[in-house]
């Protein structure tokens, strides 16, 4: 371990508790410095996540590791220096060498990880999250996988049925070699939650959030351990830039309620 990952340690270890911890984790995520310290400060917030789509598009890149990894590692270095909070990185596939990738966004002060399956074979696909382990028990510190199944992404001209499966056994797989917990993002129904819940462990299933989703405290009650934002905190925050736009070439004024920035 060396001195720079000896003090990520503690942050490590808190997000790893904050994992396993009976209530829910509902990480907001973040795509610049400056995203970061507004959400930072909102009490009850414990720990942040960075969302690549959205960090790609600020940075005038399609989503997909269009954006060069050295790129996406500046951007996420720069949101960890902005926060003493833990922050756990999307790093879509890893770039073509997840665990080096994982490598270089420890040393940028990341101490958790998003790494797409992007529903490659299954054996190609534990390799890829067994490489990011490793490579982040050689930092020394209790790094957090939160690897990610594209099967309800992937899916949508499959049999239900199958994609649940394919979705569950890649979730055992993942954890058994490894990794924190299981991402399954998709627009998720109750049944289905429960049914991946109960097919990949209590307390170990990640899912994100986007209009029409479950409430946090039922996705709780049904043995959720995280939630996640993906873009879509990006958008509400263009969606209101595009909404104050229009009002103010309408002839209205800013917001009472718009807040300064530190």
């Amino acid at each position: 371990m060396t001195d720079s990952t000896a003090a990520l340690a503690p942050k490590a270890t808190e997000l790893l508790r904050l994992h396993q911890a009976p209530e829910i984790l509902q990480v907001i995520n973040v795509w610049d410095a400056i995203s970061t310290k507004v959400v930072a400060d909102v009490p009850g917030i414990s720990a942040l996540a960075t969302a690549s789509h959205s960090i790609a598009a600020s940075l005038g890149y399609a989503d997909g590791e269009n954006i060069p990894v050295d790129e996406m590692i500046d951007a996420v270095r720069r949101i960890a220096a902005a926060t003493t909070l833990p922050v756990s990185a999307d790093l879509e596939s890893g770039y073509g060498n997840p665990g080096e990738t994982v490598r270089k966004a420890t040393a940028a002060g990341i101490v958790g990880a998003n790494i797409e399956d992007q529903m490659r074979p299954l054996g190609e696909a534990v390799a890829q999250m067994s490489s990011v382990v490793r490579a982040a028990e050689a930092e020394g510190i209790d790094f957090v996988l939160n690897a990610r199944t594209d099967a309800f992404l992937k899916g949508k001209d499959r049999d239900p049925e199958a994609v649940l499966a394919d979705a569950i056994e890649r979730g055992r797989a993942f954890l058994e070699v490894g990794a924190t917990a299981v991402f399954v993002p998709g627009l998720l129904d109750e049944a289905t939650v429960r049914a991946l819940v109960d097919g990949i462990g209590w307390n170990t299933v990640s899912v994100i959030n986007v209009p029409g989703s479950l409430t946090p405290a039922k996705l709780q009650d049904l043995g959720v351990a995280r939630i996640s934002y993906g873009p879509w905190t990006q958008r509400v925050a263009l969606t209101a830039l595009a909404d104050a736009t229009g009002e103010l070439l309408a002839g209205g004024a800013l917001p009472d309620n718009t807040r300064p920035l530190n």
